[in-house]
C-alpha cells in the first residue's frame, strides 16, 4: 500500500544523550550523508563501448544548521580537540497516510570539522552551519528497525540488517566480525 512520509520535526544531540547537549531550540536544517556510489570508468582491451564498475562508497559528510550560537560546539572543532564525538539525531516522521507517527535516528561518530557563520544582519537570527568530517560510523533507523550500519574499524555494512560485507570479512580475516 503506497503513502507519503514526510519529516515533521528533528533533533540533535552533540555529545550523545547528555540531556544539556540537546539543539530542539536551535536546530534549524539537518542533512543526514549522501548515499553515493564510488565508480571507475573501465574499457576492456577487446571492448567496443566502456563501462563503468562500482568500487566503493564515497565519504560520509552531514552537516547541520544551529540559529544563534553555541558555545559547545566552537570547542569541539578541529585541532582543539582530537576526540571524535557521536551525534545523534531524531526525527518525527509522519506516514500520511494513515497518521501514524514513526522515529527515524541517525547516529554519526566523527569530528566537527566546519563551522561556518551567516553575515550577521540586524533583524536577523544569526545562525552557523556545521559540517562532521572524519565520519567512521554510521547507523540510520527508521521506525525502531535498522535500515544501515556502517562502521569503519570492524569493515562492518549492514543493509536491512544483513551482513553485506560477511564474505570479504571472513576472507580477510578480520577481527571483530563472525
Amino acid at each position: 500500500m503506497s503513502t507519503i512520509y514526510v519529516m515533521e520535526a528533528c533533533n540533535l544531540y552533540a555529545g550523545d544523550h547528555d540531556p544539556t547537549k540537546s539543539k530542539h531550540l536551535t536546530i534549524q536544517e539537518l542533512k543526514l550523508p549522501t548515499l553515493q556510489a564510488m565508480y571507475a570508468d573501465h574499457h576492456a582491451g577487446g571492448a567496443l563501448v566502456q563501462i563503468e564498475v562500482e568500487v566503493g562508497v564515497e565519504k560520509f559528510e552531514p552537516t547541520f544548521k544551529l540559529g544563534g550560537w553555541d558555545p559547545h560546539l566552537l570547542t569541539g572543532f578541529g585541532l582543539g580537540t582530537r576526540l571524535k564525538d557521536v551525534f545523534t539525531d531524531y526525527g518525527k516522521i509522519i506516514d500520511h497516510r494513515v497518521g501514524r507517527a514513526i522515529e527515524a535516528k541517525a547516529v554519526i561518530e566523527g569530528r566537527l570539522g566546519k563551522i561556518e557563520p551567516d553575515a550577521f544582519q540586524r533583524g536577523e537570527l544569526m545562525g552557523h552551519e556545521y559540517a562532521i568530517n572524519e565520519v567512521t560510523h554510521y547507523q540510520l533507523w527508521f521506525d525502531e528497525k535498522e535500515k544501515i550500519y556502517w562502521d569503519f574499524y570492524t569493515n562492518s555494512w549492514r543493509v536491512d540488517g544483513v551482513d553485506q560485507n560477511s564474505d570479504t570479512n571472513r576472507i580477510l580475516r578480520i577481527p571483530g566480525n563472525a
